[in-house]
C-alpha cells in the first residue's frame, strides 16, 4: 500500500477541485490514507475512473464492431468482385460463341443464295437450249429452212458452256475469298 503525505493530499485534491484532474487507474486500489477528505477524493476518482473506462471499452467494442463490419464488406467486395469478373469472361466467351454462330449463318445463306441462282441460271439455260432444240427438230421434221434455227441452236450450246464457266468461275472466286478472310482473320 501506498500512503501520501498531508502536503500531496491536499495538493491533489485542490487539483481536482480547480481543474476537475484526479488520479486514475490501478494505482487508486493500492492508495491507503486516514484523511476522510482525501478518502471521498479517492471514491469519486475510483468512480470516475470506473465511468472512463466503461465509456473506453463501449468505444472499443464500438470500433471492433466497425472494424469487423468492414472485414466482412471487404471480403464481400472481394467476392462479387470475382463473381464479376467470372461474369465477364464467360458473356466473352459466349460473344465469340455468337459471333462465330452468326458467320456460320451468314456463309451458308450466302452459299444457299449462290446455289439457287446457279438452279435458277441452270434451269432457264436448259429450258432455252430444250426449247431451241424441239424447235430445230420441228424445222428438221417438216424440211424447213433451218439455216437461222442452226445457227442459233449451236450458239445456243456456245452461250451455255461459257456461262457454265463463269457460273462455276464465280462459286470458286467466292469460295477463295472467303476462305482467304479467314485465314486472315485466324491469323489475327
Amino acid at each position: 500500500m501506498i500512503s501520501f503525505g498531508k502536503d500531496i493530499e491536499s495538493d491533489l485534491i485542490a487539483l481536482y477541485k480547480s481543474k476537475k484532474i484526479g488520479l486514475e487507474g490501478n494505482l487508486l486500489k493500492v492508495i491507503k490514507t486516514t484523511n476522510k477528505e482525501f478518502q471521498q477524493y479517492l471514491e469519486e476518482a475510483k468512480t470516475k475512473d470506473q465511468e472512463t473506462r466503461r465509456k473506453r471499452l463501449e468505444v472499443t467494442k464500438q470500433v471492433q464492431s466497425q472494424n469487423k463490419d468492414l472485414i466482412e464488406g471487404q471480403a464481400e467486395k472481394e467476392k462479387l468482385m470475382l463473381e464479376l469478373k467470372e461474369a465477364l469472361a464467360e458473356s466473352e466467351k459466349l460473344r465469340e460463341v455468337a459471333v462465330d454462330d452468326l458467320e456460320t449463318l451468314q456463309k451458308k445463306t450466302q452459299f444457299e443464295l449462290i446455289g439457287l441462282i446457279v438452279k435458277v441460271a441452270l434451269g432457264a439455260v436448259s429450258a432455252i437450249c430444250i426449247l431451241t432444240t424441239i424447235l430445230y427438230l420441228y424445222v428438221l421434221s417438216k424440211g424447213l429452212d433451218s439455216k437461222i434455227i442452226e445457227s442459233t441452236w449451236s450458239n445456243m450450246f456456245g452461250i451455255i458452256l461459257t456461262n457454265c464457266f463463269s457460273i462455276i468461275g464465280t462459286i470458286m472466286g467466292v469460295k477463295h475469298i472467303t476462305d482467304s478472310k479467314e485465314s486472315k482473320e485466324s491469323k489475327k
